[in-house]
């Protein structure tokens, strides 16, 4: 049997693991990789393969960033930081109609900044809008659609996650991919406003006005953003400055997130205790992972299917972008039955040779995806974000839920033919970094 027609089926083997026996994710692609490379060469050399490569890896300085910014976000969590964005965001926002919605978005926004987790931000978000809207008599399709599609900011508004995995998986700069970041992330939840307004133009009932909060009281709550504020400016800009490595950004962004919850006295030793916990646990999911990726990503290689992948569709005669369409088609498909890291380990080592051999921006392709994959944390039947805001809202059933969020797939989809119209939106910041 051909290498290629192996490399084919190890990818059909391993969706059909992860999707009937529900096997865990980075156990799926490690056992399927190394059964496939295996089949190729021969088992001591799949046997090496992991020694070495699995070594390589988590070795690797750089991998120690995922812990550090994971910290970071659960600092910050613990010590209420997402309470204080939202009570600023609904002082200034709160009293037009929507407002408490749109509120929620930016108070969603500024977490990503500091969280880099889209379900961290819906849990912590849930917990502290959902209420608040109910109060004022939100429409639940309004409400809950607004926490859902606002949390999935945590994973494009960097530091990122998912934006770390793919500079880890490409070899491309975590810190280009992270100033790339940040203008789709700022549009992305200026659209998502835009969004909201559009459902309360359309259906003046659903977000009916908040109290109007006095100009004293509103800029009383400026000293809880402030915190956010500067933890994004030190990560991001001294990245941009090249003080710090993207490793160095999450340690100085995680000490300072303690610093800024000791000065608060907000940060006791047991929440402290529990961020530690979570970051572990979150961690050690993630690198687990990781070791899955890098076993299947040497079968893949072994096969040499991305290759001729990209061989083949770059000599297509068909424009570049109906290309990139195509792929963009392909990651919202995924990211509807399968979790969205996941998908992205999976594709990246078929896609990447393929787009760039095209002649493509890997921190413009990098940006893209991850934006396209963010929507499979809104789309049915998967979508963890909507199963979180409809557990945390309770009363509120799946489908509306699922309602809420479709009004917010326009956003994605303006923000996409943006992206691909003018990539100097992706580009512009990472350009200036030299």
């Amino acid at each position: 049997m051909e290498p290629v027609t192996i490399g084919m089926l190890g990818i059909a083997g391993l969706l059909l693991i992860i999707l009937t026996l529900r096997l865990p994710v980075g156990f799926a692609l490690g056992i399927v990789g190394f059964a496939g490379f295996a089949t190729i060469t021969n088992l001591r050399a799949a046997y090496g393969m992991i020694g070495t490569e699995v070594w390589n890896v988590f070795s690797s300085y750089g991998l120690t960033v995922i812990p550090l910014f994971i910290l970071m976000g659960q600092i910050c969590f613990y010590s209420g930081v997402n309470e204080r964005l939202y009570k600023a965001a609904y002082a200034w926002m709160g009293h037009i109609r929507g407002g408490i919605a749109m509120a929620t978005v930016l108070a969603c926004a500024g977490f990503a900044a500091i969280c880099g987790s889209n379900t961290a931000t819906a849990a912590t978000m849930s917990t502290v809008a959902l209420p608040e809207m109910k109060k004022f008599r939100y429409n639940p399709i309004l409400s809950t659609g607004a926490v859902a599609a606002g949390a999935t900011l945590g994973v494009v508004i960097p530091p990122s996650v998912v934006l770390i995995i793919i500079g880890l998986q490409t070899g491309e700069s975590i810190g280009r991919l992270f100033m790339g970041g940040v203008v789709p992330g700022l549009l992305l939840c200026i659209l998502f406003m835009l969004t909201v307004s559009l459902m309360c133009r359309l259906n003046p009932d659903w977000g009916p006005a908040g109290p109007d909060f006095t100009l004293k009281e509103k800029l009383l709550t400026l000293p809880g953003s402030i915190e956010m504020v500067v933890l994004f400016f030190l990560v991001i800009g001294g990245l941009f400055a090249g003080f710090f490595t993207p490793t160095e950004a999450g340690a100085a962004g995680s000490a300072l997130a303690f610093l800024i919850s000791l000065v608060s006295g907000k940060m006791s030793f047991r929440k402290y205790a529990a961020a530690v916990t979570d970051t572990l646990k979150v961690s050690c999911m993630i690198m687990v992972i990781i070791a899955g990726a890098v076993i299947f990503g040497k079968f893949l290689a072994v096969t040499r299917l991305p290759f001729e992948a990209a061989d083949m569709v770059s000599g297509l005669p068909i424009p570049h972008s109906v290309i990139i369409l195509l792929v963009c088609v392909i990651y919202i498909i995924g990211g509807m039955v399968m979790d969205a890291l996941a998908l992205l380990l999976i594709t990246i080592p078929i896609f990447f040779p393929m787009v760039t051999a095209m002649g493509y921006d890997p921190v413009w392709f990098g940006v893209l995806v991850t934006i396209v994959t963010t929507m499979g944390a809104i789309t049915p039947p998967v979508g963890v974000n909507t199963f979180i805001v409809a557990s945390m809202a309770g009363d509120v059933s799946m489908d509306r839920v699922f309602i809420g969020v479709t009004w917010f797939m326009g956003a994605y989809a303006l923000l996409v033919a943006m992206l691909m119209a003018f990539p100097q939106i992706v580009l512009f910041l990472p350009g200036l970094m030299g």
